[in-house]
């Protein structure tokens, strides 16, 4: 069931976004050659802490013999697509992409937001351009989200501009609704034919999060039951930003500066 949200309730997930997006600048100030990605994530947990928020990520999830997940924000390097759990063993190096999932609570509503960066030069052209297509294809899909649009809008603009730059969309993990659950219905996939789906109302806010690879689209998650990495080991890229539906178009409810 799609909940929509009311003036009051998207005004929450504002000042969520805002604190998402602070976390954001915060963090990737501390970015640089030699820094482990657990001090990345306790920079990110002591920034939303003093906001009078809480992390979304921390303690999330877990099922069977998987632990919830132990961090506040996600780290995920390289061949890495989403979900990679900070470490003190894991030490950010010069030329490495890094995605950074980051999520925070206010007043019972979540935003949700990613990045990825190249540490320090470009390992490659085609790292600053899988990178770019990413963001672009992220832009593009907001450019999709306003009222009367087909939920299948949003992935057929993600696809059209990861495919048409020769990359891969990833289809295992999707975007999602986000409120007072991190994950609400509906889920978002990455690709598809436009035109289809529910139609975008007024009130609905969605979690938007391109996830593109070099190489195949194919995915596997490694033994902390948590990263996922591409099967082949091609590079990713993640960005995503909380978009909610207005009357007369959409409001990016992460954006930074």
């Amino acid at each position: 069931m799609i909940i929509y949200k009311s003036p009051d309730e998207v005004d929450r997930m504002r000042t969520a976004g805002r604190i998402v997006a602070g976390t954001i600048d915060r963090v990737t100030r501390a970015v640089r050659p030699g820094v482990t990605t657990a001090e990345l994530d306790a920079v990110a947990e002591a920034y939303i802490r003093e906001q009078g928020a809480t992390p979304s990520f921390k303690g999330y999830g877990g099922s069977g013999r998987r632990k919830p997940f132990p961090a506040s924000i996600c780290t995920s390097l390289n061949d890495e697509i989403v979900h990679g759990v900070p470490s003190r063993k894991r030490i950010v190096a010069e030329g490495d992409l890094l995605s950074l999932d980051f999520g925070a609570v206010w007043d019972g509503f979540h935003g949700d937001s990613a990045v990825t960066l190249i540490v320090g030069e470009p390992p490659s052209v085609e790292a600053e351009k899988l990178v770019r297509v990413t963001e672009e294809a992220l832009e593009a899909a907001i450019s999709q989200v306003r009222p009367g649009a087909r939920l299948s809008d949003i992935g057929a603009a993600v696809q059209q501009v990861a495919e048409g730059a020769g990359f891969s969309v990833v289809r295992e993990y999707v975007g999602h609704g986000i409120g007072r659950s991190m994950h609400e219905e509906p889920q978002i996939p990455n690709y598809g034919e436009p035109g289809r789906g529910v139609q975008l109302k007024p009130g609905l806010v969605v979690a938007v999060e391109p996830m593109v690879n070099v190489g195949g689209w194919e995915t596997r998650v490694l033994a902390d039951d948590w990263t996922v990495v591409t099967e082949d080991g091609s590079l990713s890229a993640h960005f995503e930003h909380t978009i909610a539906v207005t009357e007369d178009g959409c409001e990016v409810l992460t954006a930074r500066g």
